[in-house]
């Protein structure tokens, strides 16, 4: 998914979005020129994601270590707790 700095910004003036939503439902300009194609999802480089998840499986036991019980338990009671909070 692309991130909000890369999509297009559309303009504050009702009449000028209007015509951006009608040129991009058509699919070409109002000139009848046709729309430059979106950008796609660009590919991953492989060994980079492979060395991603090795990365944030290591930091994670890392930090599991590293905490204490009692610090462990403070944490879930609060993920619980906002996970029960948002049901209301």
């Amino acid at each position: 998914m692309p991130s909000r700095a890369s999509k297009t910004k559309r303009p504050r003036d009702p009449n000028l979005l209007a015509r951006s939503v009608m040129e991009d439902l058509i699919g070409e300009t109002m000139e009848g020129k046709p729309l430059p194609p979106r950008p796609t999802e660009r590919e991953k480089n492989p060994a980079a994601v492979a060395l991603s998840k090795l990365g944030a499986s290591k930091g994670g036991l890392a930090r599991a270590e590293s905490l204490t019980p009692n610090k462990r338990k403070m944490i879930a009671k609060k993920a619980a707790e906002a996970r029960w909070s948002r049901r209301d």
